[in-house]
């Protein structure tokens, strides 16, 4: 009983606990024929959303006002040129993935480069940064729909033992964003930072430095995630990183981070984003049309972030 009532003070298991319900109720409606096929999906968007989403945790950890709004432009920027790079040759496929963390490594540069030297508010650094990539996107793209190298198309569209390739990634990642927040002085750096920029300064930690690297890495981990979406896909679309500007910002705050800084979740993050694609099917399963299904999907987001113990926006 007193580990039951120490996992439900856990922020990040009332995702997992939503997600789980909304899955029963879908399985049940279908009767259990879509049980298997509806993880496997499940499991499969909810990768893409876990890389993005680990990105802009990082961020957010840094405490308030800190948001990267590129994402979207970014992934699309990254899949476009990728693709166009590799030429659907399988011997690019690595040549590929490079470019696109280059890709990520300079974005993220860009984008401190305006919050810091021309000290711009995150919010708007980013978001201004984004229709630079975009525009960049388009005049890479062309209306052009290249494919992935058939390798790399396989890979992200077929599994082990019934697991996504792409869920095996984002798990991966997962484990390494977990033992950079929690083993590494670096974690306890922006962890810090998020609680208290002032203190952490006078603490001695390199704050702007520390800043530049998560801004960095939120850039590359949108690369590597549109790299992934563009070849899962079929090719690069112009809007095919649009859904996850409000998405990776979601599955943060229904995951159990605090948006006001200092305090991340992992785990959560996989929680929030398994509800966020079972909700959507569960819905679409009922017959729900799109303006329907957007304001209940709103709802039941903010029922579950008040039953998360009452954890305000903001709140540690």
């Amino acid at each position: 009983m007193i580990a039951l009532r120490a996992l439900g003070r856990k922020p990040w298991i009332w995702s997992f606990v939503a997600a789980t319900a909304v899955w029963i109720i879908t399985v049940l409606f279908t009767g259990g024929a879509s049980s298997i096929g509806l993880s496997q999906a499940a499991l499969t968007f909810a990768a893409f959303s876990v890389i993005v989403g680990i990105g802009q945790m990082f961020v957010i950890t840094l405490g308030p006002g800190n948001i990267d709004l590129s994402v979207p432009a970014t992934m699309t920027l990254a899949g476009t040129i990728a693709l166009k790079l590799m030429n659907v040759e399988d011997s690019m496929i690595v040549p590929g993935l490079l470019v696109s963390v280059v890709i990520g490594l300079g974005i993220g540069l860009g984008n401190y480069a305006l919050i810091k030297l021309l000290r711009i508010p995150p919010i708007i650094a980013t978001l201004s940064m984004s229709f630079i990539i975009q525009s960049t996107a388009i005049w890479s793209n062309r209306g052009l729909r290249i494919k992935p190298p058939e390798y790399l198309a396989d890979f992200t569209t077929s599994g082990v033992f019934g697991i996504p390739n792409v869920a095996i990634v984002a798990l991966l990642l997962s484990a390494l964003a977990w033992i950079l927040l929690e083993k590494t002085i670096y974690g306890r750096w922006i962890s810090a930072i998020g609680q208290s920029m002032f203190a952490a300064r006078m603490a001695g930690i390199p704050v702007d430095g520390t800043r530049l690297a998560t801004y960095v890495l939120c850039a590359i981990l949108a690369s590597i995630c549109g790299y992934l979406l563009a070849s899962f896909s079929g090719g690069a679309a112009l809007n095919m990183g649009a859904e996850y500007l409000l998405m990776s910002i979601a599955v943060v705050i229904i995951g159990g981070t605090a948006v006001a800084g200092g305090d991340s979740n992992v785990p959560g993050i996989w929680g929030a984003s398994l509800f966020m694609f079972l909700v959507v099917s569960m819905l679409n399963t009922y017959g729900f049309g799109a303006g329907p299904r957007l304001v209940l999907t709103g709802l039941i987001i903010i029922a579950v972030i008040l039953v998360a113990g009452g954890r305000p926006i903001g709140g540690r």
